[in-house]
């Protein structure tokens, strides 16, 4: 199987790269950052020395880099299995508030990458009669909350993109799933001051993305909800 994640160099997307590597599965890497890609690429190879692992930096934000990595992965020949646009990015602030341009960047970062990297590939997957997606949302898809504001947005745009490509994908065997995680620990929590011991781990969504990609043509998990035991923060 070979796995496609966006904004795989740290975070949800390396935690996804992990588990579906310790698995043997192939992947197929970008993040904006080279160097903390390379690193990424790094690390798994070392751990993971029976899997191929090919990578390259793309900013997903800017339409022309989003398709550049679509064709990209045609290029290499290979079967698209599982497709993870999980690049993102949160800026807080409030609609009558934040700065100017926040909405446009924010719909660039966490709509139009998960958008065109889709459009780039999706002919393939159609030819191929198979396929899974998976749509990195977030809670801020379903409820917006205080300081959420052009994040929540585009989040909810997001949400409604993934709806969409479901119907759209039914009849040519393409599952996709939307997946709707809380707060989980990665490095941005860093310094937060908020325990470990009450959010998630980055892991608990990964395994959770790998299970929903194990399961019969049959079957396609359309939601994934995941939250912190004790609820949102």
């Amino acid at each position: 199987m070979n796995v496609i994640i966006t904004g795989a160099s740290r975070g949800l997307g390396k935690a996804i790269a992990h588990v579906f590597a310790q698995n043997g599965h192939d992947l197929v890497l970008t993040s904006r950052s080279e160097v903390a890609l390379y690193n990424a690429v790094q690390e798994l190879m070392t751990m993971y020395p029976d899997v191929k692992v090919k990578a390259k930096a793309f900013d997903l934000s800017v339409k022309g880099q989003a398709i550049e990595f679509g064709q990209w992965i045609l290029s290499l020949d290979l079967s698209i299995d599982v497709l993870v646009n999980n690049a993102g990015l949160f800026d807080p602030g409030s609609v009558h508030n934040e700065p100017d341009g926040t909405l446009e960047h924010m719909l660039a970062v966490n709509l139009y990458s998960a958008y065109h990297v889709t459009r780039s590939v999706i002919n393939r997957m159609i030819e191929q009669k198979g396929g899974h997606i998976f749509n990195m949302c977030s809670i801020a898809s379903l409820k917006a909350y205080p300081n959420g504001g052009a994040y929540s947005i585009s989040k909810y745009a997001l949400a409604g993109f993934s709806t969409n490509l479901r119907e759209e994908m039914k009849p040519h065997g393409i599952k996709v799933t939307a997946v709707y995680p809380g707060a989980a620990y990665t490095d941005s929590w860093e310094g937060s001051g908020v325990s470990r011991k009450r959010i998630m781990e980055a892991n608990d969504i990964a395994k959770m993305v790998y299970m929903a990609a194990q399961l019969s043509p049959q079957a396609c998990v359309e939601e994934i909800v995941l939250r912190p035991q004790l609820g949102d923060l």
